[in-house]
């Protein structure tokens, strides 16, 4: 299955996954160059957000709109918005609605915090990108979320991580830090190469009700 489909293909190659589980395979999705939050870190994600089978989801800082999708399919009762503020990105998350023929999947094309005003209270976020706004991300995120809320933050650089790890110290939440390491086999000649990716860092936080 190639990622590379041209503009005119994006919207007629629907994918057939038909497993209820998450963890569609990586190369299901269209992305070009747009970072992709791996088939492996979203799993522990989404099993890390505890999904409602309703409600609303937030997947800020969408880039390929991967988790997002996970997220619809998963909520077929919720509704699920993926936050994006590059527009080249935002349309390559309509075609991967489209590639999984998902009608609960909305798109915003704009910055966060900024674009978060006008969308129904979430009962998950997800932030995979932040466009170097973390800090007013989380702000915001603090007082949108209801009693009932969680938010999973992916970092995979040391910043990121130093901050989106204030959450921990949020008073009336907890929160947990979860370093995933992924190490895939490939296969070379007669032999199986063992390639390891970069560490990410999952920051989780739930207000203490929850």
């Amino acid at each position: 299955m190639s990622l590379r489909l041209s503009p005119t293909r994006w919207w007629s190659s629907l994918v057939d996954f038909p497993y209820v589980t998450p963890g569609i395979p990586d190369a299901a999705f269209l992305r070009d160059e747009t970072p992709l939050t791996r088939e492996e870190v979203r799993v522990v994600a989404l099993a890390k957000l505890r999904l409602p089978p309703a409600g609303v989801f937030w997947d800020v800082g969408a880039g390929t709109g991967s988790v997002a999708v996970e997220a619809a399919r998963l909520m077929p009762g919720g509704k699920v918005f993926a936050v994006e503020a590059k527009e080249e990105r935002a349309a390559l998350i309509r075609a991967n609605r489209e590639r999984f023929g998902l009608t609960n999947l909305t798109v915003v094309a704009g910055e966060a915090p900024a674009a978060l005003g006008a969308l129904p209270r979430p009962d998950r976020v997800f932030v995979g990108g932040s466009g170097g706004r973390l800090p007013e991300i989380l702000a915001y995120l603090r007082e949108r979320l209801p009693a009932t809320g969680r938010l999973v933050v992916s970092a995979v650089t040391l910043e990121t991580l130093a901050i989106a790890a204030g959450v921990l110290r949020w008073p009336g939440w907890q929160g947990e830090i979860t370093g995933l390491s992924v190490v895939r086999g490939e296969r070379v000649g007669e032999r199986t190469l063992l390639r390891g990716g970069n560490p990410v860092f999952l920051v989780v936080a739930a207000r203490e009700e929850a």
